[in-house]
């Protein structure tokens, strides 16, 4: 499966490639390094995202989940950049439970890309983050698109 790192503010991530498709964006540098040309393109993207020059992204994502995981990803991707939606929203638009919502969630295989970190508690806290230096990481993604868009953090968002 081709692999292509890169930096970040945040550190190494290395995003894989699957059939055409992206599949999964981890911490830390790959061991093995192949830049297609669909990896060059996200990885283009993600310095243009690290640059505040955008904050949505163009790629074919193809995350390995089951069917309800993917049902969550996919309301995660709705939610628009700037903005926060809680897990108890989340889990109302797609008919489920908020407990549900959050291990899905922290299961994303891709995450930046499908924005798990706009996710919060019902309550306007941070929430939980599996990526990166977890909390830390998911408040610095947040801030980043704030100041990327000119707005003030989400609102009610406590950090």
């Amino acid at each position: 499966m081709p692999q292509l790192s890169l930096h970040t503010p945040l550190g190494e991530i290395t995003l894989s490639e699957d059939e055409g498709a992206i599949v999964s964006l981890d911490w830390g540098r790959g061991a093995d390094q192949e830049a297609t040309p669909l990896l060059r393109e996200a990885v283009d993207q993600l310095h243009d995202y690290f640059d505040g020059k955008r904050t949505t992204f163009q790629l074919p994502l193809a995350p390995h989940g089951s069917a309800y995981q993917k049902r969550v990803w996919a309301a995660l991707c709705r939610i628009p950049p700037g903005e926060t939606r809680s897990y108890l929203d989340i889990a109302r638009e797609i008919a489920s439970v908020p407990r549900a919502v959050g291990q899905a969630n922290g299961a994303n295989p891709i995450a930046i890309l499908i924005p798990c970190h706009r996710v919060i508690a019902a309550d306007g806290g941070l929430g939980g983050f599996s990526g990166g230096d977890g909390p830390i990481t998911k408040r610095y993604l947040l801030e980043h698109e704030a100041r990327a868009l000119n707005r003030p953090l989400a609102r009610g968002l406590l950090l």
